[in-house]
């Protein structure tokens, strides 16, 4: 079964009949004709207060003469590794590049990659995958970037600080063309080889017109406030060239000042009147979380009309209680936006319809695992097999999607499979990587590696293919399990990976758990003892437990807990559970 992109599904309709034609040809278009705007980004710090505002012509103008900087020093077509803080350096540092015909790969900053090592082996890795002639950062990370590679003779590390005072040749700047490359994008999941998506000047016009004009229509009086990494694709491209691309303004708090007071975020929203804003379903949390810290007027939404949902699985117990939570506060629940996408296909895929509430599928878990059918719950599934799946809506315009079975063959309706896409916004595939962009490309067709299935002409996203558990003959869903774990009490949010180890012999179940601090013998006795009744419930199996110190879990370089990374960490033996008690413990069936 397939879905096409149409105007029918879209939040705006297609002009003249169909066309769908991007407006700009290339960033730099795009650049000049938001310089003409008095909009532009803004910076907030920790506590709310405005710390830079960089408007557009002032960012072309910046842009202009750094790329005469970067014309004196490295050659046309060099690639260059840029550190993506939140801030004026490195997105007025990226356009210089556009305009000096240089291809930047955004690296992440250095949360919890594994400590300084694995952050630097990280940028490093990514580096030396880019090819790039240079490491350019903030002055407050000058020192990694020269360790991370000083066993690179041919890469420079440099801070954004140093750019500015390089010698300038502005003859030699010669802008990127449409058909030439725009930036490299490192996928956040990346562990030991990391991949990097090429975004072209045309997929990326296409993706930014798709999101824009169809997935979220929006208008130069929109504004946005985001808190998302800009060195993740729905930061990059949905928080800084969308906004860029249609004369938007956007305001941004820095990921790290998000997770401290999520409350800031929304009452950045409040005072700017923003009517725009996207999170993963774990950002809804965390702020509902915090909602009774909310003063009496200091929060209100009434003025949001899209915040959207993307980066990773749609939990609706997540959306609902921020619904709950923040409905006093003006919220309406049908600025909900639910959507998928992926950096291979420059960010967005499919949206819902702007406005509308979520649908939400509740599927029989039990039948789902066993037949592979998403069959709806009835009326004597128990609550312990229902899962509800939000519907994530249709493919933009001139682009398709479909679900495939095990041999190739297009699947019916609920039938759940790996999901194809095609479409302008595709990467032409991984820098330097053929033998990846071959194992991705199925002729014009890219498996995405999720898995998902049709329901109404939307596409269902039921988890990524290859973190799906198959413990004799049955289909286990890893998330299933972490999000029934998260509940229990001393169990840290966002602080659960369950994964399956094969030993030779049999496939098992491993589950690490970040524990909260300062519990005694007894009470992680009382905490093991429900996790192992929780995950039989959960999983109808019995897995092994690890109780992890307090932040020792591995995160993705946007923030959220990375399964690949914590199993590698696992198998290595790194992880420390010798504070509060043994190691592990295995939860029998029936315990």
């Amino acid at each position: 079964m397939r879905i096409n992109g149409s105007d029918s599904a879209s939040n705006a309709a297609v002009p003249n009949g169909g066309a769908y034609s991007p407006p700009f040809a290339t960033l730099l278009e795009a650049i000049e004709a938001a310089a003409a705007t008095d909009r532009g980004y803004r910076f907030f710090d920790v506590r709310g207060k405005l710390a830079r505002s960089l408007p557009y012509a002032e960012l072309a103008q910046r842009a202009r003469f750094l790329a005469g900087r970067l014309a004196s020093r490295f050659e046309r077509g060099a690639r260059l590794a840029l550190v993506a803080e939140t801030g004026a350096d490195f997105l007025t540092t990226f356009m210089a590049c556009q305009y000096a015909g240089m291809i930047p790969a955004p690296l992440p900053l250095p949360v919890n990659l594994g400590g300084k090592e694995g952050y630097l082996n990280q940028i490093r890795l990514m580096t030396v995958g880019a090819g790039a002639a240079a490491i350019i950062g903030p002055e407050s990370l000058k020192g990694f970037l020269v360790e991370a590679v000083e066993t690179l003779p041919d890469v420079v590390a440099m801070s954004f600080g140093e750019l500015e005072t390089a010698s300038n040749d502005d003859s030699a700047a010669v802008p990127f063309g449409p058909g030439e490359d725009c930036y490299i994008q490192y996928s956040s999941g990346s562990t030991s080889a990391p991949k990097g998506v090429i975004g072209t000047q045309r997929t990326v016009a296409a993706n930014l017109f798709g999101i824009t004009r169809y997935g979220l229509d929006l208008q130069p009086e929109d504004h946005a406030v985001s808190w998302l990494p800009l060195y993740h694709d729905m930061g990059l491209i949905g928080f800084a060239l969308s906004p860029l691309y249609c004369g938007m303004g956007v305001d941004y708090m820095a990921t790290s000042d998000f997770v401290r007071r999520p409350l800031m975020w929304l009452r950045l929203i409040t005072e700017y009147n923003a009517t725009v804003t996207y999170s993963p379903s774990f950002g809804y949390e965390l702020a509902a979380k915090r909602s009774a810290r909310a003063e009496e007027g200091a929060i209100d939404l009434t003025k949001l009309r899209v915040a959207g949902i993307g980066a990773d699985m749609v939990r609706p117990e997540a959306l609902d209680a921020f619904a709950t939570a923040f409905a006093p506060h003006g919220f309406d629940a049908g600025a909900f936006l639910p959507s998928y996408g992926m950096a291979e296909a420059t960010l967005a895929i499919t949206f819902t319809k702007v406005g509308q509430p979520i649908e939400v599928d509740q599927v029989d878990m039990r039948h789902l695992n066993r037949s592979g059918i998403a069959q709806p719950a009835s009326a004597v599934t128990s609550k312990e097999n229902q899962r509800s799946f939000v519907m994530c809506g249709t493919p933009l315009p001139n682009h398709a999607l479909e679900v495939r079975g095990p041999e190739g063959d297009p699947l019916s309706e609920r039938e759940v499979g790996r999901i194809f896409i095609k479409g302008p916004s595709l990467t032409p595939g991984y820098f330097r990587n053929p033998d990846a962009t071959a194992d991705m490309y199925h002729g014009e067709w890219l498996d995405t590696g999720d898995m998902g299935y049709m329901l109404d002409g939307q596409i269902v996203i039921t988890g990524r293919a290859k973190d799906l558990i198959i413990l004799n003959g049955r289909n286990i869903w890893p998330q299933d399990i972490e999000w029934a774990v998260e509940e229990t009490p001393g169990v840290r949010k966002n602080g659960v990976a369950a994964f399956s180890v094969d030993d030779g012999s049999n496939e098992r179940i491993v589950v690490v758990i970040e524990r909260r601090g300062g519990m005694d013998a007894d009470g992680l006795a009382d905490l093991k003892r429900d996790i192992s009744k929780t995950i039989q419930t959960a999983a109808g199996a019995p897995a092994e437990i690890v109780l992890a110190r307090p932040h020792s879990m591995v995160m993705t370089s946007s923030g959220k807990l990375s399964r690949a990374k914590v199993k590698q960490k696992y198998l290595s033996g790194a992880f420390d559970t010798s504070h509060d008690g043994p190691a592990k413990v295995v939860a029998e069936a029936g315990v």
